[in-house]
């Protein structure tokens, strides 16, 4: 049975807002990729990787996605004795409200979308109607 609705929905409005400042041993950082047990590799702004662990009150609650952006704690590494360096506090969800603060990272630049060239001399048709104009043989 999963966690009763009210905290649900107080994780995630504790998420949905950025704070106004970070503490010292906090990091906005990209996930890699899930390694199971509730352990992300992630990426910090200056391509270091390393492990970090999902805390009980996020879990079966957020799924993390590759490339999305959170925010550990990396104090309680300090005392651990193995490879994970620091847990997740917070899942960045509204990024766009958070790119706007100032404690974001330079290096987390918003990819650009990739469209297609309205140059081209032949636009694909896959997917589309054919045209009205085009008989049928």
């Amino acid at each position: 049975m999963g966690p009763p609705r009210r905290k649900v929905l107080a994780t995630a409005q504790e998420t949905l807002t950025p704070p106004d400042e970070l503490a010292d041993t906090h990091l906005i950082v990209r996930a890699i990729k899930a390694t199971g047990n509730n352990i992300y590799l992630i990426e910090l702004s200056d391509k270091q990787q390393m492990l970090v662990e999902l805390p009980a009150k996020f879990r079966s609650t957020f799924w993390i996605k590759r490339g999305s952006y959170l925010v550990i704690d990396t104090k309680p590494s300090e005392e651990r004795e193995n490879k994970i360096a620091g847990e997740i506090i917070n899942i960045v969800r509204d990024e766009k409200a958070w790119r706007k603060a100032p404690f974001w990272p330079k290096e987390f630049v918003k990819q650009p979308v990739f469209t297609a060239d309205s140059d081209s001399e032949e636009e694909s048709r896959v997917g589309k109607m054919p045209s009205s104009d085009e008989s049928d043989a």
